[in-house]
């Protein structure tokens, strides 16, 4: 199908979908799924402004790609899996799942990544104190160094 015969709602489509970083493949499958249109992948391809297919987009497409993705790469709340509950409450009922399949060891690495989950492994906030929040003491060289004598020796 040619870019001229789609209608707007289905490229609005396409370009929203393609600045959230789906492949054009992801992009195919979903606009026949939600709109019951056939189109190739080289198609949806011109309406990614950052591949050489779509240098030509028009700038009515091009700016509504640009503030998308804009869009897309700030906002990771409206992103489910981006908030903890949501990920632990993931994780809860693949474990349990596992368990009642008696596949003990998918079980136990679930429990496993839930206690890093909520322990703070996947986050990228760290502070390293001392005991009880204190400042960590300054080290000590534990070698003295001395000047040796020269004694004529080269």
């Amino acid at each position: 199908m040619a870019k001229g015969t789609l209608k707007d709602e289905v490229k609005t489509f396409i370009v929203q979908s393609l600045s959230c970083f789906d492949t054009p493949s992801v992009v195919v499958e979903a606009v026949r799924k939600e709109f019951g249109a056939t189109i190739t992948r080289q198609s949806v391809e011109g309406y990614d402004p950052t591949k050489k297919a779509g240098s030509n987009l028009a700038e009515k497409w091009r700016m509504l790609f640009e503030e998308t993705r804009k869009t897309f790469l700030e906002d990771t709340a409206t992103i489910a899996i981006s908030h903890r509950a949501v990920r632990l409450r993931a994780l809860q009922r693949m474990a349990d799942k596992a368990e009642n399949q008696g596949n003990m060891v998918l079980a136990s690495s679930l429990l496993k990544q839930a206690a890093e989950e909520v322990g703070g492994a996947y986050t990228n906030r760290r502070e390293i104190t001392g005991k009880d929040g204190k400042d960590l003491p300054t080290p000590v060289s534990p070698v003295t160094i001395f000047q040796l004598p020269d004694n004529g020796r080269v």
